[in-house]
């Protein structure tokens, strides 16, 4: 099993839930977050004067999925949040050694 794992811009969650839909993932875990990169934040305009906003808002989203897919929930998260401006985001996958569902106690592939 895989974790992937996406930091995006909140603008992309819903076309990204639709093509992951497609693939028949059955749920995703989504949680809002705000960090920087290459970008290191940007200048806004509040009431006449220049803020510096140190942090960019960002959702995570976390898809739980068997191996056999994992390319394609990345594929799919890719193709829904370029934009090919800065700050797009990055999708990392890690490997999952065990899943237990807490209300049944099913384990791995079940569990999904």
């Amino acid at each position: 099993m895989k974790l992937v794992t996406a930091i995006v811009k909140p603008a992309t969650l819903d076309a990204i839930r639709t093509g992951l839909d497609r693939l028949g993932v059955l749920g995703m875990t989504v949680g809002e977050v705000r960090g920087y990169g290459r970008q290191k934040g940007h200048t806004e305009v509040y009431r006449g004067a220049g803020v510096s906003i140190d942090y960019v808002a960002k959702v995570r989203i976390d898809v739980l999925t068997e191996t056999s897919i994992a390319e394609e929930v990345v594929t799919t998260i890719v193709e829904n949040a370029h934009s090919g401006q800065i700050g797009d985001g990055k999708v990392w996958v890690t490997t999952v050694d065990s899943v237990v569902r807490v209300r049944t106690g099913e384990r791995d592939s079940e569990a999904l």
